[in-house]
């Protein structure tokens, strides 16, 4: 959690190879989206997460070049990809304004405020240029520090500083379709990784029967090895997930992204050398974020309802009370 000048931070991200520092640079990002200038309503919580996922972007790619912010981008996007088609192509909960109105605004947390508002961000700079957008950033904060914004507010800003003054750019941009309309507008400018592209290529060779440890992967980031994960089959076997074990040692990862990834993978393949990790992950680590595949894998098994409780009995003490209300309900609780 951020705070102007003192940020707190789950130990997840000490993977041992700074390959996580991109949550560092979100939370600190976080004292300008989010603490100089606030969202006035759960109903605009995308102008704290959307500018500050765009900031953490720019960031990371000023210190490891536009190659690795692709690859953020492209993980991003699937994640938003996974959002849309959970809540439903034409869900009003996948706008940017929300109508959280008698609801728990825990409902309003996810990947729509981060990563569609990060998006409409990402297409008005293609449209407009980075030196302009990055203007009208620094003036919007310098104009609205210590002070709170709704998004009907910010959308006026917006029109008047900038769309107004272009003719034809508003209707480029498409802006309605992104604060109220649903999923992902068409204009959305599409999003590539080179390195993702020689992920899956890796990925290719292994299931055309190349051998695991043959892969050219010595040099891959926990970002690269979460995109070949994610690009698995879901159904392999537990024989094949040996050999890829043996080749590169996921079950033993120090990283939480890459277990986050596996364990799911394990569990549907019946892949027992991993269970004792993966209790260990469930009883140890409390981010949702890593928790909820988890678990869904666990519940999707035959008798897994009854293991996940008795895991979950376990955890539920260590765990925050946002994320313990996710999994009373989730996982249901022992008698």
């Amino acid at each position: 959690m951020e705070n102007p000048r003192l940020t707190f931070v789950t130990p997840t991200i000490l993977a041992g190879d700074r390959s996580l520092t991109s949550l560092v640079a979100h939370e600190l990002a976080h004292s300008w989206s989010g603490n100089l200038v606030t969202n006035a309503t759960w109903n605009d919580f995308w102008l704290n997460e959307g500018f500050t996922v765009y900031f953490e972007r720019r960031i990371m790619e000023r210190l490891y070049g536009s190659s690795y912010a692709d690859m953020l981008q492209v993980l991003g996007h699937t994640g938003l990809l996974h959002t849309v088609e959970e809540l439903g192509a034409t869900s009003k909960d996948t706008h940017l304004h929300l109508n959280l109105a008698g609801r728990d605004p825990d409902e309003g947390l996810n990947e729509i405020a981060y990563e569609k508002g990060n998006y409409l961000l990402l297409t008005l700079e293609k449209l407009v240029g980075r030196e302009k957008l990055d203007s009208f950033i620094k003036e919007y904060f310098a104009r609205f520090s210590f002070r709170s914004m709704d998004t009907v507010s910010f959308v006026a800003y917006l029109r008047r500083e900038m769309l107004d003054k272009e003719p034809g750019l508003e209707e480029q941009l498409q802006l309605d379709a992104w604060i109220n309309g649903p999923g992902i507008p068409a204009v959305a400018p599409p999003v590539s990784s080179e390195r993702f592209a020689a992920v899956e290529a890796a990925l290719q060779k292994w299931q055309q029967g190349a051998p695991a440890a043959t892969l050219p992967t010595v040099e891959w980031s926990s970002h690269e090895w979460v995109h070949f994960l994610q690009g698995l089959p879901k159904s392999l076997s537990a024989e094949r997930l040996t050999e890829l074990d043996a080749a590169f040692g996921f079950t033993q990862s120090g990283n939480a992204e890459i277990l986050a990834a596996w364990f799911p993978l394990a569990l549907a393949a019946g892949y027992t050398p991993a269970d004792e990790a993966t209790e260990n992950f469930l009883t140890h680590v409390g981010r949702r974020k890593f928790l909820v595949p988890i678990y869904k894998a666990l519940l999707a098994l035959p008798g897994g309802r009854e293991r996940a409780q008795r895991i979950y009995a376990r955890a539920r003490a260590n765990y925050h009370s946002v994320a313990t209300s996710t999994f009373d309900t989730m996982v249901g609780q022992t008698a």
